[in-house]
């Protein structure tokens, strides 16, 4: 296989974060969380090339200086599929992976199974969920929840917990049936990136602050993976202590 048609993974990293300013640069066990999700990407898939899409020289430098491949983009991008999207048209890869740059912890298995989706037919975008473990996290609106069709293409993506329980369901029934957490890695085809960049921010997004729901607004199909292994994301300083980095 050609290096033009083998996936490529390209994770989106910038600076600029809200609820936890700086985190990519954060101490992940003596090392920049940047550079230990680069490293866990490097150990799982050593098989595919490696590309960090950068919103400024000072992230650039850190991952230049560890070795890895950045390509630097406007900084003003409104998301990260934005990001990878302008980093391809450089690239030109049919197939990209996108592994967000605060998972750590990202499994094999996980990109697996997004290079799988995208080949699933009628698909733009593939992503992945797994069953949420407590209710306070169905909950919790930093956890994002999807809902998805029989044919398992998302219909939905969501902060909120959805589908809403009108009838008071025993959580542990609820758990075995809607409630899946999604993980936010995906597997684009070049076609869709290309579109993605050229739309306008949706209002869905801007609402809900998911890039993923511009993609469904503008009629794009993701199919969604069920993996029994959910992913560890650092979206606050706390989530750093859940994370075993030795």
């Amino acid at each position: 296989m050609d290096s033009k048609s083998s996936p490529v993974i390209i994770v989106p990293a910038r600076l600029a974060s809200v609820r936890f300013p700086r985190k990519l640069l954060a101490d992940a066990g003596g090392k920049p969380l940047i550079i230990r999700t680069a490293d866990r990407i490097k150990e799982q898939v050593p098989e595919y090339d490696l590309y960090f899409a950068v919103d400024g020289n000072e992230l650039g430098d850190v991952l230049a200086h560890a070795g890895y491949q950045t390509i630097l983009t406007e900084p003003d991008l409104p998301s990260g599929t934005d990001r990878i999207a302008f980093a391809n048209r450089l690239l030109k890869r049919e197939t990209v992976i996108n592994v967000q740059a605060d998972e750590p912890r990202v499994r094999r298995d996980h990109i697996l199974l997004l290079v799988d989706g995208i080949d699933k037919p009628g698909t733009s975008i593939s992503t992945i969920a797994s069953k949420f473990q407590t209710e306070k996290d169905f909950h919790d609106p930093n956890q994002v929840k999807v809902v998805m069709d029989q044919k398992g293409f998302a219909m939905y993506f969501s902060r909120s917990p959805i589908p809403y329980d009108r009838e008071n369901i025993d959580w542990s029934q609820a758990n075995s049936h809607y409630a899946y957490k999604h993980i936010g890695l995906y597997g684009y085809k070049r076609d869709f990136l290309e579109n993605f960049l050229s739309d306008q921010v949706g209002e869905l997004e801007k609402i809900e602050r998911l890039e993923q729901l511009r993609a469904l607004q503008s009629g794009f199909r993701i199919s969604v993976g069920i993996t029994d292994v959910g992913s560890v994301g650092v979206d606050m300083p706390d989530d750093l202590k859940k994370i075993s980095f030795s």
